[in-house]
């Protein structure tokens, strides 16, 4: 089986994405705010066939699980921005 059709096959149907709350924003942006710390790392990544991609992670973390802060679909700071301020206030 070509690999397209099984990550397909997987996305539409294994993994019950179809049913996620976040499916309508998912290729954009995705967003943790249980992960948000005090020292945030930000960084970009080229993905598969040029894709860029900026990372949030916390740095507290090390790596580890709750590392992931955010990720969002290209590098323009304006959206990022947009969609971090809409995020609660955590003290």
């Amino acid at each position: 089986m070509p690999g397209k059709r099984l990550q397909r096959q997987y996305k539409d149907c294994l993994s019950q994405f179809n049913q996620w709350k976040h499916k309508d924003h998912a290729n954009d942006w995705l967003v943790y705010p249980q992960n948000i710390g005090p020292y945030l790392s930000i960084d970009e990544t080229a993905l598969s066939r040029g894709e860029l991609y900026t990372i949030i992670t916390n740095k507290q973390a090390k790596g580890k699980n709750g590392a992931l802060m955010g990720i969002f679909k290209g590098t323009k700071v304006e959206p990022i921005i947009d969609r971090l301020l809409r995020l609660p206030v955590f003290y």
